[in-house]
């Protein structure tokens, strides 16, 4: 099933905090779209709040520097969960990483839980 304009819209700057470079903006970002408890779990990491997943995303960032994380695909949700597909590539190439994260929503719509699974790894 098709998301919402406003889970949708809750996806594209959830996915956008994790291009963000500025560690304070990207706290920010994510503070509007994820709840102040929200736990990330994937099977590298299981932070919760904003503050430690921005940290997360900036080790990230490092580790796949000048690679912007993007929707891959279409998001779908049914209930209180939402469903997408992010991919990690170099400008004009092939995704080096994808994901698919499964999210659960707050009552306010803002992400509360954020599992992540690595569909496709280097290595």
């Amino acid at each position: 099933m098709s998301v919402d304009t406003a889970i949708a819209g809750t996806v594209s700057e959830y996915l956008r905090a994790w291009n963000v470079t500025d560690p304070a903006e990207r706290v920010e970002l994510l503070s509007r779209v994820a709840t102040d408890d929200v736990r990330y779990v994937d099977p590298l990491a299981d932070v919760t709040g904003p503050a430690a997943l921005s940290a997360l995303i900036g080790q990230a960032q490092a580790q796949f520097a000048g690679m912007p994380l993007t929707l891959h695909g279409t998001p779908d949700a049914h209930h209180d969960v939402v469903r997408f597909s992010w991919a990690i590539a170099p400008e004009g190439a092939e995704p080096i990483v994808i994901g698919t994260d499964s999210v659960l929503l707050a009552p306010d719509g803002r992400f509360a839980l954020v599992t992540g699974y690595l569909d496709r790894v280097p290595g």
